[in-house]
């Protein structure tokens, strides 16, 4: 913690040193700082560097139970704080792209003793507008949600469904393409190779994780690269719709969620299928995603006897938004998790459904937001049923 607050300091301090020096430089007119997207910096086709920083502060409240509304939780914490470091060195072509987290929860933590900061640090080579290669660390092209960045959520997290079955982060190679057309429908194709056991992973075996994507977008694309955030707060003035599969084989995987999850007692090998959608139209915005993860056994066990589970099965997110004004919106969610039946005496099945109020005040940098909810287990609803809950939370995000 001590060296990464360290790390921190001194970045910071490096680049407000550099800023009066850049910006007194007048008569070097290919030197330019600019201060609309974050703090950017660049020097004429040799270097560019964007610093910004955003954090999540979180106030929120677990009830005991459906009907007995005594406090079981409280949730008083900064949930994300994230620092990001992007740009170009040498030549336009030669991105780079880091992402660093300082909460508890951004660096998820393994029982209190391994810190891990680092959320992306990947290189990419941009060969022309429609093809880029990255090798390092970043998020896999898996489901729509996980993809969108949490700054620009629409809720103040993501799903339950997420939660079970995103591919997450992981090392290795990735690929990124556009297919040119006449119209102005989109076609991209995106796949990765990568070492299947998540972020930050020590050597490991011969097993590795295979995903490959494909997005049609029949209507072209959205403003602002809408199709990966949340909420229509651009307007679209006409229908756009962005449709994705993805497909992820993670051979010899040692985590029961693939790239996340508690260690499992023997390698598995798990494959999960995702279809979502991103709808905006007037105001209006809608995602859907659907999952399904397989693995041939997915029980396994020590030599004690004790048992360790792959999360196989289903589940299922809907999310439905209005822009109400220019800076406000409301939404709901709905989104569940299903175990397979061999899975069932160790996992259940999950059930939330959540209202969310949304307060643009500099777009998804600068917001606040509410959400209310009802979770519940195993298709009992009925408020008596001491595994349900109420929640509420209500979160401030600010950033540049």
């Amino acid at each position: 913690m001590q060296k990464s607050a360290l790390f921190v300091i001194i970045c910071l301090f490096s680049v407000f040193f550099a800023l009066p020096t850049i910006a007194q430089n007048e008569s070097d007119e290919r030197s330019l700082l600019n201060v609309e997207n974050g703090i950017s910096i660049s020097k004429d086709s040799l270097f560019k560097l964007n610093l910004r920083f955003r954090m999540q502060n979180r106030f929120g409240v677990r009830t005991e139970s459906g009907e007995d509304f005594s406090i079981e939780q409280t949730d008083f914490r900064v949930r994300r704080m994230r620092l990001r470091f992007d740009g170009y060195v040498l030549n336009p072509k030669i991105q780079y792209y880091i992402q660093l987290g300082f909460s508890k929860s951004d660096m998820d933590l393994d029982g209190g003793t391994f810190a891990q900061p680092i959320r992306d640090a990947i290189i990419y080579y941009h060969f022309n507008r429609n093809f880029y290669v990255g090798f390092g660390q970043s998020k896999l092209p898996g489901n729509r949600e996980r993809v969108v960045s949490s700054g620009n959520l629409q809720f103040v997290d993501r799903s339950i469904a997420n939660g079970i079955f995103t591919l997450d982060r992981d090392f290795g190679f990735f690929a990124y393409y556009t297919l040119p057309t006449k119209g102005i429908a989109q076609y991209q194709l995106k796949g990765a190779i990568n070492t299947g056991e998540g972020r930050n992973p020590s050597p490991g075996d011969n097993g590795l994780s295979y995903t490959g994507r494909f997005e049609y977008l029949p209507f072209g694309g959205f403003q602002n690269a809408g199709d990966y955030s949340e909420g229509d707060l651009e307007f679209e003035p006409n229908p756009k719709l962005s449709i994705g599969f993805s497909l992820n084989v993670n051979k010899k995987a040692v985590r029961s969620r693939g790239q996340l999850g508690s260690d499992l007692f023997q390698q598995r090998d798990q494959k999960v299928f995702i279809l979502d959608a991103m709808f905006k139209y007037r105001g209006w915005g809608m995602l859907g995603e659907y999952f399904n993860r397989t693995s041939s056994d997915p029980i396994t066990q020590n030599a004690l006897g004790a048992t360790r589970v792959v999360w196989v099965g289903r589940g299922h997110n809907v999310q439905l938004s209005k822009m109400i004004s220019k800076r406000s919106e409301v939404a709901i969610r709905y989104a569940e998790v299903i175990p397979s039946e061999e899975i069932r005496g160790f996992e259940n099945q999950g059930e939330e459904a959540t209202l969310g109020y949304s307060r643009y005040l500099n777009g998804h940098r600068i917001k606040i937001q509410g959400n209310f909810g009802y979770g519940w287990a195993n298709n009992e609803w009925i408020l008596r049923n001491t595994s349900n809950f109420w929640f509420g939370v209500f979160q401030v995000e600010f950033g540049i």
